[in-house]
Order: C-alpha cells, then structure tokens, then sequence
C-alpha cells in the first residue's frame, strides 16, 4: 500500500524497500520520466534552442538517451540483424542533432519506445547475467542498469537547467 504523503511518481521512494532489481528499475525509470516531462510541454522552437555552446537543447536530449537505451540493451543484450553498437565520437555528437521533421513529440516517442524495449529485453536476464562488450571487455545487465541510470540522471540534470532557462521552470518532477 503506497504511503498517503508519497507522490507516486517518486518511484525511487516507492521502491525503498524491495529487491535490488525493482530498485534499479525504479531509479531508471525515474530518471527517464524526468527527462521526458522536461522535454514535454514546450514549443518545438523552444525545445530545440541552443542556449548552451554544446550541441545540447532539451528536444535533442532526447536523441543520445535513445541512442544509449538501444545500444546497451538491444545491441548488447538481444541483437537483430544489422544492429551495429555505436561507439564513435562523431557518431554520438550526431546524436544530439535534430533532423527535419523531429518534434519533441516524434523524439519523445521514440523515446519511450526505445525505453520500454529495453525493460522487455532487461527482464529476460539476471543481474548477473554479462555479455561481451566491444570496448569494455565484458559487463553485466547490473553494471549496464548502473551505467543507465548515471547517464540519463546525467541528462536529467541539464535537462532541468535547460527547461529553467528556456520557461522558468524547476522541479525535478
């Protein structure tokens, strides 16, 4: 039963006392829902403003974390043929570009697509499961949900100051 003075989105909070897998998934989560509520609700002009040096607006975060979710998931854990694991520089810094026709709304869905294959791929495996990894060797669903978890709460973050200095808007959630 969820607390009376506990917002549910907080799923991190309501997930404080269970295994350690619905505690990685809850953190994930969190943070990918964080991403997308920050992206949503603006314009696609002010979505795609650069208001940093970087490449970096808040409707182009969303293209490098779908990016990351298929690479660490499906590529490593479930490949399909012609699945090619990124790992050039050029390659990531493409990611962060918005094509003709890309809306917060068109990335937010691929998104969340990439997102829910990655839960269905994740689930199949224990956390101790490792597969090989063309850089590293050698890493472990545990070690990719981590990994996950650093990068978008990474992303998460410049969202959060993005949105501030395109609305106004601040919160976490």
């Amino acid at each position: 039963m969820a607390h009376p003075t506990i917002d549910p989105a907080l799923g991190p909070v309501l997930a404080r006392t269970g295994d350690e897998r619905a505690i990685l998934d809850a953190f994930l989560d969190f943070h990918r829902a964080n991403v997308l509520r920050k992206a949503r609700g603006l314009t696609d002009a002010d979505a795609a403003r650069r208001l940093v040096p970087s490449l970096t607006t808040l409707a182009g975060l969303l293209k490098p974390l779908t990016l990351v979710e298929g690479n660490w998931f499906r590529c490593l854990f479930a490949p399909e043929p012609g699945d090619v694991y990124v790992t050039s520089q050029a390659d990531a810094d493409a990611s962060f570009t918005l094509g003709a026709g890309e809306t917060v709304e068109t990335l937010a869905a691929a998104y969340e697509a990439a997102c829910e294959r990655s839960r269905r791929v994740a689930e199949r495996f224990d956390l101790d499961h490792v597969v090989p990894h063309p850089q590293l060797g050698e890493v472990s669903l545990r070690w990719v949900l981590v990994h996950l978890i650093e990068e978008t709460a990474r992303h998460a973050g410049h969202a959060d100051i993005l949105r501030e200095l395109t609305d106004g808007e601040t919160g976490s959630i």
